[in-house]
This record gives structure tokens, C-alpha cells and sequence, in this order.
């Protein structure tokens, strides 16, 4: 009995562990996607904020 209750524990820290690791995957992947978007957000901030006029909604574009 105690060598069952024991084979159990074994077996929930094991599925723990694993999912422990699989989580600091998806952590790790989310956490350079999160970095790529923000330097993306900041490269068209800088491109928004450059432009010399204010953009105007009733303006057609120029292949009009």
C-alpha cells in the first residue's frame, strides 16, 4: 500500500515537471513575440511621427 501511494506521488511529480517545462516554453516563445511587437509598435511610431504633415482624411492617395 504505502509502495502504491508512493509510485503515485512519483507519477504526479513527474506530470509536473513536464508541465512545468512545457509552460516555460510557451513562456519563452510569448515572451520574444511580445519583444518583436513592441520594437514593431516603436519602428511605426517613429514612422508616423516623422511625417512631416499631419495625414488628412479627405485626402485621396496619390494614384487617384
Amino acid at each position: 500500500m504505502a509502495e502504491e501511494g508512493l509510485e503515485r506521488l512519483e507519477e504526479r511529480i513527474a506530470w509536473l515537471e513536464r508541465h512545468v517545462t512545457e509552460q516555460d516554453k510557451v513562456m519563452l516563445s510569448q515572451s520574444e513575440e511580445l519583444s518583436k511587437l513592441r520594437e514593431a509598435i516603436l519602428a511605426m511610431r517613429e514612422r508616423v511621427n516623422s511625417r512631416e504633415a499631419p495625414l488628412d482624411p479627405n485626402e485621396r492617395p496619390p494614384h487617384y
